[in-house]
């Protein structure tokens, strides 16, 4: 599996038979969407549809099988959503070879019933802008050391988009978690046997 990260939350996962794009918004923050007909288009929170024809768009909990990959969306509360609030959706990707979680713009409390939904994890996506706009180190450290993946990729951090808010640096974000990342790459291509004991943080550079 080769694994991208366009900016923002935009995260590609490419794959024999599938691509799946988490999370392309960038046309609103001043970029260029990456979705091309035939993807499958996830998003962590409610969304329309984009302008290119896609396979399967979703935005919402639930269990979907396409392309032998199975996607399980998984609700929770939103970062800005008050107490009880369920606006948004984890998405657990599962393919032949790796479970990929793909955090969102979430509360950093996740219950036991989430938790376990959750289960094991290879990779892990996980926003460290913060800010109040989304999760920020701290609030990311939480969810690790509770879900505990094997690899972890930061997403949304100032990265030259528009945000409503300003993001942390990833530099800033990387003292904040107070993890050294292994590498840091253009690309990941990943396969389980990759994978080893201790969980480790790679960062991807920002695709064009």
């Amino acid at each position: 599996m080769d694994l991208q990260y366009y900016g923002a939350n935009c995260i590609v996962l490419t794959m024999k038979g599938a691509r799946v794009v988490i999370d392309d918004t960038l046309a609103e923050l001043g970029g260029k969407s990456v979705i091309k007909p035939g993807d499958i288009a996830l998003y962590t929170h409610a969304h329309g549809e984009p302008k290119s024809e896609t396979k399967l768009i979703i935005d919402q909990p639930g269990e979907y099988e396409v392309s032998d990959v199975s996607v399980y969306g998984i609700s929770a509360r939103a970062h800005m959503d008050e107490v009880g609030g369920h606006a948004a959706t984890i998405f657990k990707i599962h393919t032949k070879e790796l479970n990929i979680l793909v955090a969102g713009h979430i509360y950093p409390e996740l219950t036991d019933d989430q938790l376990e939904a959750i289960g094991m994890v290879d990779v892990m996506f996980v926003p460290v802008g913060g800010n109040g706009y989304t999760l920020d180190p701290v609030g990311a450290l939480k969810i690790i050391k509770k879900i505990e993946p094997k690899v972890i990729i930061p997403t949304h951090y100032d990265d030259g988009f528009d945000y409503p808010v300003p993001q942390q640096t990833l530099q800033q974000a990387l003292t904040g978690l107070s993890m050294e990342p292994k590498e840091t790459l253009p690309k990941l291509k990943l396969k389980a046997g990759d994978l080893g004991d201790v969980t480790e943080l790679i960062v991807l550079e920002k695709s064009s």
